[in-house]
C-alpha cells in the first residue's frame, strides 16, 4: 500500500505517493484487492528524486462494497454483500543518492502505516460457521512495504523504473474478514514515464507494473498475477497551485490457485478516475507538496467497488530543493 516516489519536493504531487505499496486493507487477490494500492502514483511520478531525505505522510481512505452475488473469500471465509472502509496514515521516509547508477538518481525508501479496517457482510461461510450480517473490525499495523528505484532525466523526459513488495508483518487473521495485513509477500515491478514542459506547465505522467504473489501459508491460497496502471495529467496554475486529473486501471491476469482457494480462479479487475491538485510552498527554505486526489471506481468484477481519497504531505529533510526556479527556468 504502497503511498506508493520523485523529487522530493514534487512527489507529493505523485500522490499519496509509496508507502508504496503502501498497502494495507487486507489486500490480497482472495478477498477481491490486490497487493498495490491502485492510485499511489499521480503526476510528476517518473521525475528523479532530489538528493538527501524526505518524509512523506500519506492519509488514505477507501470505502466499496460488492453486491448480493458476488461471492468473495477473505481469509477462509466466503462472504456475499461486503462493505468495506478503511482510513490509514502510512508513513515513507526516503533518502535519493547523489551517486547516479547508469546516469540514473536512485532512491530508497519502506513504508508502513497504521489506522482501522472494516468489513461487514451479508452472508458469511467457513469451515466452521455460518451466518449473516457479520462485521469485524480491526486496528494496527500494516505490512512493511520496501521500495527502490532509479530515475532518468533528459530535458522534458523522464523515465523511471521500480521494484517493490510486501513484508507480512502487519495485523492479520485469516478468520477475521477485515485485516490490516494480507498475510503472504509478494513483488512488484515496472516503470514510468512523465513529460514535463515548464514554458506552459503541462505535464503528463503514466506508471505500469506487475505484481508476483507467493502463497498465504495461513490459507493456503496463492493469487494470481496482477497488472497495474496508474496515470495522472496536471497543469501549474501560478506559483503555488497545480490541477489536473489523475486514474487507475488494474487487472488480474492469472487465477488465484492453492488448495485453500474456495472461489476459483476469481480474476479480479477495476478502474478510477478524479480529480487532483497540489499546493507548493516552504518549510524552513525547503519546498514541500500537498496533494490531495480523489478516485471514483468503476469498472470493478470480483472485488469491492466505490472511491479511495489520498492526502500526501512530502517534505524534504536534506538538500534546499528549489522546484518553483526550477520551473521558471525550465530546467
Amino acid at each position: 500500500m504502497p503511498l506508493q516516489a520523485h523529487s522530493a519536493a514534487i512527489r507529493a504531487i505523485t500522490t499519496g505517493l509509496m508507502a508504496v505499496a503502501l498497502i494495507g486493507v487486507a489486500r490480497a487477490d482472495e478477498g477481491g484487492t490486490p497487493f498495490w494500492l491502485s492510485g499511489q502514483f499521480a503526476s510528476m511520478a517518473a521525475v528523479p528524486d532530489t538528493p538527501g531525505w524526505s518524509l512523506s505522510v500519506n492519509p488514505y481512505y477507501y470505502n466499496g462494497s460488492t453486491d448480493s452475488l458476488s461471492r468473495t473469500q477473505r481469509g477462509t471465509t466466503v462472504t456475499t454483500g461486503t462493505k468495506s472502509f478503511s482510513p490509514i496514515v502510512y508513513l515513507q521516509p526516503g533518502y535519493a543518492f547523489e551517486t547516479t547508477i547508469l546516469g540514473g538518481t536512485p532512491f530508497l525508501a519502506v513504508s508502513w502505516g497504521s489506522g482501522q479496517a472494516r468489513t461487514t457482510s451479508e452472508t458469511s461461510t467457513s469451515a466452521t460457521l455460518s451466518e449473516t450480517g457479520r462485521g469485524d473490525s480491526v486496528w494496527g499495523g500494516t505490512d512493511l512495504s520496501p521500495f527502490a528505484s532509479i530515475a532518468w532525466n533528459s530535458g522534458n523526459h523522464n523515465w523511471m523504473t521500480y521494484l517493490t513488495g510486501n513484508i507480512p508483518t502487519g495485523r492479520y487473521n485469516s478468520e477475521s474478514l477485515a485485516n490490516l495485513g494480507i498475510g503472504h509477500g509478494a513483488l512488484d515491478w515496472g516503470g514510468g514515464y512523465t513529460y514535463y514542459t515548464a514554458s506552459t506547465g503541462l505535464e503528463f505522467s503514466a506508471v505500469a507494473g506487475l505484481t508476483y504473489n507467493f502463497l498465504n501459508p495461513a490459507t493456503n491460497v496463492k493469487s494470481g498475477v496482477d497488472s497495474h496502471l496508474d496515470w495522472g495529467a496536471s497543469k501549474v496554475i501560478g506559483e503555488h497551485w497545480e490541477a489536473g486529473v489523475a486514474g487507475y486501471v488494474y487487472y488480474q491476469l492469472t487465477g488465484d490457485t492453492g488448495s485453500g482457494n474456495l472461489v476459483g480462479p476469481y480474476l479480479s479487475q477495476v478502474g478510477g478516475f478524479g480529480p487532483q491538485v497540489s499546493y507548493l510552498f516552504d518549510i524552513g527554505g525547503k519546498s514541500a507538496s500537498l496533494n490531495l486526489r480523489a478516485y471514483k471506481e468503476l469498472w470493478a468484477d470480483n472485488r469491492p467497488q466505490g472511491y479511495a481519497i489520498f492526502l500526501a504531505l512530502t517534505v524534504p529533510l536534506g538538500e534546499t530543493t528549489q522546484l518553483r526556479k526550477q520551473r521558471q527556468s525550465g530546467q
